[in-house]
């Protein structure tokens, strides 16, 4: 690892009164990924068998539909990011976008389930509806997620403190997905609508819907509101820069141009085909593989529910120990090999009967250890993007935590865009699952195949993410020197 200028022996700053972030804020900053997870959460779990199963768009188009929007999604996030990164107002650069994206986010989420009765059936039509409301969910999406987490990256300067305030963020998005998941399998598929078959019954997606943009209006309201004590704290936008085409693209290039963000990048493209490819299947490897009753399904989320709180709990614990970046690459390899597991082990017949207890509590077992490595793996990288954040400015005299969580907010995206086509293309031409199927009826040879793709196959991309997240190299005493510095700098701007 190389010095910034040489000049300073390895070293670690203290931690001051300043950098500690209130309680408080740490909870309301949190709360508001509540919003974007359950957002994430209905349309990483529900959408694509909504459309497939019972509106009938084959998967390839489904898919294709979500590929459009990552081409959006290419465009929209760094965008958002350079505007955040410069936008003068009286309410800071983060929070009037904030502010402005609950409502527009959640009218497109409802859309997206509520097509027009007239286009149902009609494959190009239904097709057009899912891509355009998918693109407006996602661009609004955005408009709160890259400057919240630009936001949360401001809240201090020390290289622990930050760990600990994106945990809270990585512990509320979790809850966010745990209301969700409690709600849709425990109360609407199964008490509500089990007799009219659950999951696979359209007129049961409606009060999930209304639910899901109830948590997402509350949540990033509460979140913009309870937080706006701080805008005063927050980093000022750079002076005399305004956002310009030219100036979105100077940003990119200076980003990619660093060194350490291009291998997160990258290990946050293959590690995204691994979890994309999970969460978009998870339903139907719950409803079709494990013939598992709604109500078994909903008690799945035990193992998260331990995993997320051990992450919470471990994450800055192991930063201290062994440093952000063998955490990174640690976790990124045991989380694709634990959420590959059970699946792998019923192709080799190891795990118990279809539809039993005993099956729920072997797939919990091991859902802890994916669970609880893959959230201090999510903690660890947006820790790390604010890390890289203050090397950035150290060499171009620019704060622009905006483009760097851009990407971020962009991955989390591209990973149900990639797993939707990943599965839709495998549906439609490798396992050949047809809409309209009844669990219990799916032949042996269509069942091994779905296995195949959920298991060995998205494990081979998160271990590439592994080696690759190998390249980022900013430790405590290389962020330490580069905190000295940006203080003797600060220092030296304002002697008279």
């Amino acid at each position: 690892m190389s010095d910034p200028t040489g000049e300073y022996p390895q070293s670690e700053l203290p931690e001051t009164a300043s950098d500690i972030v209130p309680i408080k804020t740490k909870l309301w900053f949190g709360f508001g990924s509540m919003g974007e997870s359950a957002t994430n959460w209905i349309f990483n779990a529900l959408t694509f068998l909504y459309y497939q199963q019972i509106l009938g768009l084959s998967g390839t188009l489904a898919g294709t539909a979500v590929l459009v929007g990552i081409i959006s999604d290419a465009v929209t996030d760094p965008l958002m990011g350079s505007i955040s990164d410069r936008f003068h107002s009286r309410f800071g650069r983060r929070h009037p976008f904030m502010f402005a994206a609950p409502i527009p986010l959640a009218a497109s989420v409802y859309l997206i389930f509520n097509p027009p009765e007239a286009i149902v059936g009609e494959q190009l039509y239904l097709f057009v509806w899912f891509m355009v409301f998918t693109v407006l969910m996602r661009t609004f999406t955005t408009l709160f997620a890259v400057p919240h987490l630009a936001m949360g990256a401001e809240l201090s300067d020390d290289y622990i403190q930050r760990s600990k305030v994106m945990s809270y963020n990585n512990l509320f998005a979790f809850y966010g997905g745990f209301l969700m998941n409690c709600f849709v399998w425990f109360y609407v598929f199964d008490y509500l609508f089990v007799e009219q078959g659950g999951q696979l019954y359209q007129p049961a997606y409606q009060p999930i819907v209304m639910f899901c943009c109830a948590i997402i209006i509350i949540a990033i309201l509460g979140c913009a509101w309870f937080t706006r004590d701080q805008i005063p704290k927050l980093k000022a936008p750079p002076d005399g820069e305004k956002f310009s085409a030219s100036r979105l693209f100077l940003d990119i290039w200076d980003a990619v141009g660093n060194r350490h963000y291009r291998f997160l990048l990258l290990g946050l493209f293959f590690l995204s085909m691994t979890i994309g490819t999970h969460e978009t299947l998870a339903i139907y490897m719950g409803t079709f593989f494990w013939e598992l009753s709604p109500y078994q399904i909903g008690w799945l989320i035990v193992g998260s529910v331990i995993g997320f709180h051990l992450g919470f709990i471990l994450t800055s614990w192991t930063h201290e120990r062994f440093d952000k970046r063998w955490t990174i690459v640690t976790t990124a390899a045991g989380l694709s090999f634990f959420w590959s597991l059970a699946v792998t082990l019923r192709l080799f017949g190891l795990a118990p009967e279809n539809g039993t207890w005993e099956l729920v509590s072997f797939i919990i077992g091991i859902s802890v250890f994916s669970s609880g490595l893959g959230s201090i793996l999510n903690i660890s990288v947006m820790s790390a993007l604010a890390d890289i954040a203050d090397e950035h400015e150290l060499k171009t005299g620019r704060r622009q935590e905006g483009i760097f969580y851009s990407a971020r907010t962009f991955f989390a995206k591209v990973t149900n865009g990639i797993g939707h086509l990943v599965a839709g293309i495998a549906l439609d031409y490798y396992v050949y699952l047809p809409a309209g199927a009844v669990p219990g009826e799916v032949p042996d040879d269509t069942l091994f195949r779905l296995g195949i793709v959920d298991g060995p196959f998205a494990m081979i991309f998160g271990l590439i993410a592994a080696v690759l997240y190998a390249g980022y190299r900013i430790d405590k005493n290389y962020h330490a020197k580069i905190q000295i510095q940006l203080a003797e700098r600060k220092a030296k701007s304002i002697q008279p």
